[in-house]
């Protein structure tokens, strides 16, 4: 019994992973049913010892270590013996996994899933964006141009036809093993290329030349988007919480949300983290670089403009409620753009054809703070900024005032099995007297705002012109804001607007795990139209915008985001203040969008 007894306990201190040796289940089961000097015996043997007057067992000579080769980890020999693995990268085909170039999802070189040499890395980016897009917007007539010998009114022919076939390709090189901390050093560079056609059927309403009779224009540009050297200072906790400092061309977001400054800009960054990431922070200068304003891309042989934006902010994670991620921000806008400036269709840019028409320059200051997460089940994502500053000379004025505006802005969502249901909000202050020593008007600085439907959106999506304001629109391209610039791509911002108030909801619905539908519905009102009344020399001009009313299918035949196609349709039904404005014609957006990525 003592002998089942003690083999027992051994079994067990074994199974607990108390043994230093190893003991297989058939050992374990002879020295159940053994007896005691049975039992011995095998632990001699598993020992290594022997009996007395008996030759020692030959010593087995470890196998050599191919460096092309992984060999398998022998079973322990006698101490803490372990066979080290020399490349890492290699474990995969040893096991007779083989690479293609071709393949991102398998090891591939060329996705950085082994090292080129050492510790340095290559990833290589390829995407493929094609757009088709008919729609209808307010077209103005010219006049001295159109085809239409009796038309008098101000609007003609709305039916507009866009492709645009878009190749970014980018590669990223970088040092250092990644798995828990940033790479030592990145080197980034990515390029876009894209070709765009545009049929319109109203003449000058591309070129401001009216010799140019073509109502069709195309245009191709390369733009360079990354360009940047990223150094990795030091690490300040065995968490591998950082400092890092990269410059170049490079993408930054002032908030969770594109409202403020979303682009790829010219610029120096200082940033890390703190407390097991928990803290972040960034300290930014950006020096703008010109648009081309056809594609939208960085011109980079148009050089730098004479516009700053310096940033501050941190982040904190888990506050004030676990989940949800909060951060504060100063941002600052210096522009010195007191010359002429016209784009490559012969349209003056800045400054923007409105009021006075003379060249300006302005220091504007926006504290904010944003937020994104959830709170329970649901979901929250909000921003607010207060601008301050001035702006020389006014709009409207010869005199220099002072900008004081708001900015505030919500989308709260919930999620009901396959189905989540969102609720947009969003206010915008506007200027309710041109001819004052205030500019109340919020603006951002360059905006791409993923909101109330993002660009599937019409009035999030489109082009609305002012009309009858010179070339200016009342709303730009990828812009929720009505801000009555030339465009977002060569403006500047202007303080002197109508704001805006929009309450939406949508839904999105997982139909499968390949297609999502996606509804919304957006009601606007300007704040005050005090500008536009001015502005259009028109009036009165009510508050009511209009019904943005908006679908789309998405379809990802792979469950990744390396094939992607998207369907949308979007409707404007005019309020009272739009037709006024423009007619009462109701206004389309449809977007054909297929996404190929490597």
């Amino acid at each position: 019994m003592n002998q089942r007894i003690t083999a027992i306990i051994f079994l067990l201190t074994i199974l607990a992973g108390g043994s230093a040796q190893a003991l297989s289940l058939t050992d374990a089961a002879a020295l159940l049913s053994q007896s005691v000097s049975s039992a011995d015996e095998v632990l001699r043997k598993r020992a290594g010892r022997r009996r007395p007057g008996k030759e020692p067992p030959a010593q087995q000579e470890e196998p050599e270590i191919d460096p092309a080769r992984v060999m398998p980890v022998p079973a322990k020999t006698t101490g803490e013996f372990y066979a080290p693995v020399p490349d890492r990268w290699r474990i995969m085909e040893s096991l007779g996994q083989q690479q293609n170039w071709w393949d991102p999802y398998n090891i591939n070189t060329y996705k950085a899933d082994k090292p080129l040499y050492d510790d340095w890395f290559l990833n290589i980016l390829a995407i493929s964006d094609t757009v088709i897009e008919p729609r209808s917007i307010p077209t103005p007539v010219g006049l001295q141009s159109t085809t239409d010998a009796g038309a008098i009114d101000i609007f003609g022919e709305n039916d507009q036809l866009i492709f645009a076939e878009n190749l970014i390709v980018g590669a990223v090189y970088y040092k250092g093993n990644t798995v828990f901390r940033p790479p030592d050093w990145e080197y980034r560079l990515t390029l876009a290329f894209q070709y765009n056609r545009v049929e319109v059927d109203e003449r000058r309403f591309l070129f401001v030349d009216p010799r140019f009779r073509e109502e069709t224009r195309e245009d191709f540009h390369v733009g360079v988007q990354e360009l940047f050297v990223d150094k990795h200072l030091r690490n300040v906790s065995t968490r591998y919480d950082f400092d890092s400092f990269r410059f170049g061309i490079q993408p930054f977001s002032s908030d969770f949300r594109g409202f403020l400054f979303q682009d790829l800009q010219m610029g120096a960054r200082l940033f890390g983290n703190r407390d097991n990431n928990k803290y972040q922070y960034n300290l930014a200068w950006f020096r703008r670089l010109e648009k081309d304003l056809n594609t939208g891309l960085n011109d980079i042989e148009e050089g730098l403009r004479d516009d700053d934006v310096f940033i501050a902010n941190v982040y904190a994670q888990d506050w004030p409620v676990l989940g949800f991620f909060s951060q504060a921000t100063v941002v600052h806008n210096r522009n010195r753009e007191d010359e002429f400036f016209f784009d490559e269709n012969g349209f003056i840019a800045r400054p923007a054809s409105l009021g006075n028409e003379r060249p300006r320059n302005y220091d504007v200051t926006y504290l904010g703070f944003n937020g994104d997460g959830h709170f329970g089940r649901y979901n929250l994502t909000a921003s607010a900024y207060l601008a301050v500053g001035d702006v020389e000379p006014a709009v409207f004025s010869d005199q220099k005032v002072d900008i004081e505006a708001a900015f505030v802005a919500a989308e709260a969502g919930a999620d009901f099995d396959w189905v989540r249901l969102r609720l947009s909000a969003l206010y915008a202050s506007g200027d309710n007297d041109p001819f004052d020593d205030e500019a109340n008007g919020f603006d951002a600085i360059f905006e791409n705002p993923i909101f109330a439907g993002a660009d599937t959106s019409y009035w999030i999506r489109q082009t609305v012109p002012l009309v009858g304001g010179g070339i200016v629109t009342l709303s730009g391209r990828n812009s929720i804001l009505p801000s009555m610039r030339s465009s977002k791509e060569l403006g500047q911002s202007n303080f002197e607007n109508p704001g805006l108030k929009l309450i939406g909801i949508g839904a999105d619905l997982d139909l499968t795990p390949q297609t999502r539908l996606s509804f919304n519905v957006n009601q606007m009102w300007f704040d005050d139209t005090s500008i536009l009344e001015v502005a259009r020399n028109q009036g009165p001009i009510d508050s009511e915008l209009g019904l943005d009313v908006s679908a789309a299918v998405i379809w990802r035949p792979f469950m990744s985001q390396n094939v992607v196609v998207r369907l949308s349709a979007a409707g404007m039904i005019p309020g009272e203040g739009f037709e006024q404005l423009f007619g009462d014609e109701d206004h389309y957006s449809v977007l054909a969008n297929i996404i190929l990525a490597y």
